[in-house]
């Protein structure tokens, strides 16, 4: 008997062992199969152009990014060639002053970047980012044609004649019509244009999402090949052979973009519209607030959460430590029947865990773009009051080439694409093998860099501004306009890692569901630093008029004193950047709820857990 019950009990085991040997196999093949459908398909919930689910192979990544790129050449060679001869626009042919000048060309520049607040809402919640994109391209087309109009329809003509001290109101009104369109059209334009592009990259992928870290550096540089050529080519045939022939130029180019734009529709992955994405971020505050009374858990697992299978949009979100007062928001009020109580619950009464660390992660960001401000206020300086300083100086290359004022703001383009092609391809390598981030330094370490360079900028222009006061006072002549080279290489460099940190930034750590939402943050903080700039400009002139009695800013350069202003921005910048730091050592990033994935390696097929942590942000 015992013989007997050692060989039963072997048997047992053997069949025990073969049957979990055919389990792990079924197991082992589930997992290759489901390996195999993540190389194959898209799975991120986007879909293609003909509604289904993406084949890996025919869309997306670069080959949809580069025709999303390519329109964005154009559109920034359009904007840049208004905005960068904008003032030297008022000044010369509308015959504004300085100040009046300046002034217009801030409040313009800021209700186009505080626009895409309102188109990245549209894009986000009701139209999608693709449809958005088209609308907002035909609107700005309506808008340069009507400012090329305006100067081949002679009852728009600035003047009767080729001189003349005051242009016509129709002139006028068309010319404000027109850049105003524009501005509307940069509203839906760039919010949704940008994020389209980065949504061709799936989060998931692991080279897919390498890609996609570096395509923020890419789009700037296509960004800045537009914005070269624009204050080259283009502003060099709006002074020397006209402003129509340039508004003629630049609608061709805008148009023939738009076809090419079309023609890449089948490569395009698209995200279809989820409704208001502030909606679900009310709720959370309503909830918090109408259980302000309940104790909060401490074991975030007895919040309530959606299961995988059941949420479907977007990823799930962790529970972490901070704001932990909208936390309650998502507490059960009768634990004793979680099931049947948060099925029936109103979304106004309970939140998920996901919802309300969304509406951390915009909390969580009003101190970064608050501090943001004044980079934005030392960025403007460079489209308005430095290209105001290179056309009163001497411009010449030898005797007979006079570089156009607003050219010379190529020299931050330039800075811009050599910076950001030297750091994509020298720096971050360097950095990520000495701090092991994927990134090379986090994206609030990119974002506070740049700020020390744009102090940079503002210390030597007025450095710059005080000598040239000085040498037209004693030589009763110009200097040479490339004494301002520094200050525009060094907001060049500021830019390429601020506002591209920016853009990083707010792409990547607003909520899922608004990332041309996220854009349009980025962009706002350009926009409102456009307003803070004119505020500072009107008290710092009152308080210098009424200190000293003489104003910073008069009638032309000459009698201003730039050079003080310029310090004043130095000084803010600094306190500005301390504050700055502070918060970013505090601040904690978007994480994930780790997702099975599976890696393969060599033959066999492992599980492994995927997840984006700070680490790597």
């Amino acid at each position: 008997p015992t013989h007997k019950q050692s060989s039963l009990l072997s048997l047992s085991l053997s069949q025990s062992l073969t049957q979990k040997i055919m389990e792990q196999n079924k197991t082992n093949t589930g997992l290759q199969d489901s390996y195999d459908d993540q190389q194959k398909w898209v799975l991120d919930s986007s879909v293609d152009s003909k509604g289904d689910v993406p084949l890996r192979a025919r869309t997306g990544a670069w080959k949809a990014a580069l025709f999303i790129i390519a329109i964005e050449f154009s559109e920034r060679l359009s904007y840049f060639g208004i905005a960068t001869n904008l003032v030297i626009y008022l000044t010369t042919i509308l015959h504004q002053d300085l100040k009046m000048a300046v002034r217009n060309a801030n409040y313009w520049s800021g209700v186009t970047t505080l626009m895409p607040l309102l188109g990245g809402f549209v894009a986000d919640a009701y139209l999608g980012r693709c449809a958005t994109v088209l609308l907002a391209t035909i609107i700005y087309l309506v808008g340069l044609l009507l400012l090329t109009l305006s100067w081949f329809i002679p009852g728009l003509k600035p003047c009767h004649d080729e001189m003349c001290v005051e242009p016509r109101k129709a002139h006028v009104i068309a010319f404000f019509i027109a850049i105003y369109l524009i501005s509307i059209a940069t509203g839906g334009h760039k919010p949704s244009l940008e994020s389209f592009g980065a949504d061709q990259f799936e989060e998931g992928h692991p080279e897919e999402r390498k890609m996609k870290m570096s395509y923020f550096n890419w789009w700037s540089t296509g960004l800045c090949a537009g914005v070269l050529t624009a204050v080259t080519l283009i502003v060099y045939i709006e002074d020397r052979i006209g402003w129509g022939v340039a508004g003629a130029v630049l609608t061709v180019v805008m148009a023939t973009s738009l076809l090419i734009f079309l023609i890449g529709k089948p490569f395009y992955r698209y995200r279809k519209p989820s409704g208001s994405p502030l909606t679900p971020i009310l709720q959370v505050f309503v909830a918090a607030i109408a259980k302000r009374h309940l104790p909060c858990p401490n074991d975030s697992s007895l919040l309530h959460e959606l299961s995988r299978e059941e949420y479907t949009k977007g990823r799930l979100l962790p529970s972490t430590k901070n704001l932990k007062i909208l936390d309650k928001a998502a507490v059960i009020e009768d634990q004793g029947s979680e099931n049947g109580t948060a099925e029936k619950e109103s979304p106004w009464r309970l939140s998920t865990v996901t919802k309300v660390e969304e509406a951390k992660l915009l909390i969580n960001m009003i101190p970064i773009w608050f501090f943001s401000l004044a980079f934005g206020i030392c960025a403007t300086q460079s489209s308005t009051l430095f290209v105001k300083q290179a056309h009163v100086m001497d411009r010449h290359i030898g005797h007979s080439f006079e570089v156009p004022p607003a050219s010379m703001f190529a020299l931050v383009a330039f800075s811009m694409i050599i910076f950001l092609t030297v750091y994509e391809k020298l720096l971050v390598p360097l950095l990520r093998r000495a701090t092991g981030n994927e990134r090379g330094i986090s994206i609030l370490q990119r974002i506070g860099t740049g700020m020390v360079f744009s102090l940079i900028a503002m210390i030597i222009a007025a450095l710059v501004e005080r000598k040239r006061l000085d040498y037209t006072k004693q030589h009763h002549m110009t200097m040479s306009a490339f004494w301002l080279a520094p200050q525009f290489v060094a907001i060049g460099i500021a830019d390429a890692l601020t506002l591209v940190g920016l853009q990083e930034y707010f792409y990547d750590q607003v909520p899922d569901s608004m990332r041309s939402l996220g854009i349009a943050f980025y962009l706002s903080v350009i926009g409102a630093a456009s307003f803070a700039n004119n505020l500072l400009m009107m008290v710092s002139d009152r308080l210098a008029e009424e200190i000293s009695g003489k104003n910073w800013f008069g009638k032309d350069l000459n009698s201003s004193r730039l050079d003080r202003f310029y310090w004043m921005l130095a000084a803010l910048t600094a306190a500005n950047l301390c504050c700055f730091v502070i918060v970013a050592k505090r601040y904690t990033y978007k994480s994930v709820q780790p997702s099975l994935a599976v890696a393969d390696v060599g033959d066999d097929v492992e599980a492994v857990s995927v997840t984006n942590t700070s680490k790597y942000t």
